[in-house]
């Protein structure tokens, strides 16, 4: 049996080790593109909880949240580059249990964010064939982008980075329109409309807009020269994100307020569609103009979700690898070399999330998931900063221990926070990881202890 302690990705069998094909370049495509679909939905559903002001709070500390992680996380990705990501550095630096733990939250987080995005997708596919279900736009989304995955991991990168490219300028090109128009009383009209609680109630849609960057260290194993290629991925898709995450917020809610992106009409519910909300206040919802940059628009939605899809095969890849589920998922296609019965598997779980979840919830059960990654992520990080000082650690995070204190605390703020406010939810999101760790504790925990007993 393969062990989450093996030292080195090259120690395991070439049947189950992904080869490395992915240089700084592609990795920012990935970084940004896992993200860059937060900038055209689901963050537009905290305005509604907190208003212009709350949201732009929340942001705020998010946006200190991921500066802090990012540089913490990219010391760890490139010290230890597998494709478990926090489940790898947490069972290296905590144990297996907690390894586990680590390892779930991030499934959680991977397989249910590409259902919104899927939804996402479906909505703005709409505006243009109003007679097809959106559901059925969704599902035909992940049929034929797990595909592609299964396909190959350099065709998919290339694919990404196609897209993401569009997607930051169209979204360049969406603020360009909307900056003409913008009024500053829009931005402080009914801005803080529930107080500081509203602010919390933000914080899973201020996450969205970040969600996922974490994603490139599941690729590490397959990155050329990983040390180099993970630091520059992941800093300049950051400093990518930050930028348009500012743009887009003020450029979009300048333009008519923020009730105008949340609502389509007076009474209807919150919509998946905030840019071409604005857009319409601009350009009309008939244009030409309007209609190209919405067909634009796609390409951001279409990149995360693609790009989260692929992040989200090797997390459960390493799981299979490891034998905390069936080994089958643990296998690679003999053909095209990339986990296809992972991908397969999340696909089911993501289509069964979409058609039993709306978009706000299925976007905070995946917040919960990357709020206890980060958690557990930065403690790792310092627990194996003590106990092993020797590890060969290329890119060492600034300011420390500050940088991961920092970023621990206010994810755990945060996580509690969200208990408080989404009870139901919060039961459902632990339910899962607690019925999961029942499942590893009895079964699989024992079995490999029994067998490394026997073993001489």
């Amino acid at each position: 049996m393969s062990l989450p302690s093996d030292p080195i990705p090259e120690a395991r069998p070439a049947a189950s080790r992904l080869p490395p094909s992915l240089g700084p370049l592609m990795l920012w495509g990935l970084g940004v593109g896992y993200v860059i679909s937060g900038m055209y939905f689901g963050w537009n559903l905290g305005l509604a909880e907190g208003g212009t002001l709350g949201l732009a709070i929340a942001t705020f500390v998010i946006i200190i949240l991921y500066v802090t992680f990012t540089f913490s996380y990219t010391e760890l990705a490139c010290a230890i580059p597998r494709a478990g990501g926090v489940f790898d550095y947490a069972t290296r630096g905590l144990n297996r249990e907690t390894g586990f733990v680590a390892g779930m939250a991030q499934i959680i987080e991977f397989v249910f964010a590409p259902a919104a995005i899927a939804a996402a997708i479906g909505a703005y596919f709409n505006i243009f064939f109003p007679q097809v279900p959106e559901t059925l736009i969704a599902i035909t989304a992940y049929m034929l982008f797990t595909g592609l995955n299964i396909y190959g991991v350099k065709a998919a990168a290339g694919f990404e980075l196609i897209v993401t490219v569009l997607a930051v300028f169209e979204l360049l090109l969406f603020a360009g329109i909307c900056f003409p128009h913008f009024h500053w009383q829009n931005l402080r009209q009914n801005s803080f409309p529930h107080g500081w609680r509203g602010v919390w109630a933000s914080v899973p849609f201020a996450i969205w807009f970040f969600l996922g960057l974490e994603g490139v260290a599941n690729v590490s194993e397959e990155a050329i020269r990983p040390q180099r290629s993970i630091l520059l991925g992941f800093g300049w898709a950051l400093a990518t994100l930050v930028f348009l995450c500012v743009v887009v917020f003020v450029s979009a809610v300048g333009v008519a307020g923020w009730e105008a992106i949340v609502y389509p009409f007076a009474g209807a519910p919150p919509s998946d569609k905030p840019l071409p909300l604005a857009l319409s206040r601009i350009t009309g919802a008939g244009g030409l103009f309007y209609h190209l940059l919405i067909t634009i628009g796609l390409m951001g939605l279409i990149a995360s979700f693609h790009g989260i899809i692929l992040a989200a095969g090797r997390a459960t890849f390493e799981f299979g690898r490891v034998q905390y589920i069936p080994a089958v998922f643990g296998r690679i296609h003999g053909r095209f070399k990339t986990p296809a019965n992972a991908l397969l598997a999340n696909m089911a779980v993501g289509i069964a999330a979409l058609l039993t979840c709306d978009t706000g919830a299925i976007i905070t059960i995946s917040s919960f998931g990357a709020l206890t990654l980060y958690i557990l992520a930065m403690i790792s990080m310092i627990a194996l900063r003590r106990k092993e000082p020797g590890l060969d650690r290329p890119f060492r995070a600034p300011f420390y221990p500050t940088f991961p204190v920092v970023a621990l605390v206010i994810a755990t703020v945060s996580l509690v926070a969200m208990i408080t406010l989404y009870i139901k939810l919060s039961l459902i999101y632990f339910s899962i990881l607690a019925l999961a760790y029942i499942w590893f504790h009895f079964f699989v925990n024992r079995k490999t202890d029994a067998q490394q007993t026997i073993t001489p």
